[in-house]
């Protein structure tokens, strides 16, 4: 699907497209649970695996999808770089180690324990990042509304979410319009030819006005739907929500699971907070 942009109206073909959007949302909130729960490589590795074929499994615009990972894993690398320099030991608190790899000065160390923390830090974050990237990818906003809805969100709290996410394209398509219809009046914004900031200064100047007239649609999108009697009766129905599918059949059992193992992971911290703290293999 080469023409999938970030925020999909119409679902795809892939097996995750093809799940409700219950399913999807729940699959997404226990992966980025057990994220969020442990540092432990041995869980995060394989999650990190995962998110991967999961991305890869929809089908993306390889294109879009390499630049926004780039300066994602650059922004992390870049975060990283910024804590070495401020503790070089860093590994010492968090893992309980500290193996001297190499000295660059007295005080800048290079330990495989502060490596090793950064490492698992990376890995985290990479994850958590795709696996959101890949949900937003395979799910419409009406999908996500009833997703929502479905985990007990109330429903105008999921509505305010599905306007929201719908409006993002049309902000995106306005964007190019303006933009290509600026440049065919002479305004130049080519990166080979002009610099990042007068570029930026633009893309504000455009910026500024189709936000302003987001907020009268949403506005008129809102007074239409109090028209109509939104927001009375306690209970309400998705359009875009479906009968279960085989692959919703096949995912129920493994939400489960997972969900299981999350409770697990938190049962271990209260008990004994060190069980799923960074696991070193060479720290006993």
């Amino acid at each position: 699907m080469e023409n999938r942009l970030f925020i999909n109206l119409k679902p795809g073909t892939t097996f995750l497209d093809r799940l409700t959007g219950k399913t999807k949302v729940r699959v997404f909130f226990v992966l980025i649970f057990l994220l969020i729960a442990t540092w432990d490589i041995r869980f995060i590795a394989p999650l990190f695996i995962l998110s991967i074929i999961g991305l890869v499994s929809i089908r993306p615009n390889a294109k879009k999808m390499t630049v926004a990972l780039i300066v994602i894993l650059l922004l992390n690398l870049f975060n990283l770089l910024l804590m070495f320099l401020v503790e070089p030991d860093y590994g010492l608190g968090v893992v309980g180690g500290s193996t001297v790899i190499f000295k660059i000065t007295d005080f800048y160390i290079v330990t495989k324990e502060t490596m090793w923390y950064f490492l698992v830090r990376l890995m985290k974050f990479m994850a958590t990042f795709i696996f959101s990237l890949t949900f937003i990818q395979c799910i419409t906003p009406s999908e996500m509304a009833a997703g929502l809805y479905s985990v007990k969100i109330p429903y105008k709290v999921c509505t305010i979410v599905s306007l929201a996410f719908r409006y993002i394209p049309d902000i995106t398509r306005d964007f190019n319009n303006i933009r290509i219809s600026l440049q065919a009046r002479g305004l130049e914004l080519d990166s080979k030819r002009t610099g990042i900031m007068t570029r930026l200064k633009q893309y504000i100047l455009i910026l500024a006005p189709l936000v302003i007239t987001s907020f009268d649609r949403v506005g008129m999108v809102a007074n239409a739907m109090d028209l109509r009697g939104f927001g009375k009766l306690k209970k309400r129905t998705y359009y875009a929500e479906h009968e279960d599918t085989k692959g919703d059949k096949i995912m129920a059992p493994i939400i489960l699971i997972l969900l299981a193992l999350f409770l697990g992971i938190v049962a271990c911290l209260i008990i004994w907070p060190p069980a799923f703290e960074v696991w070193c293999p060479w720290i006993k």
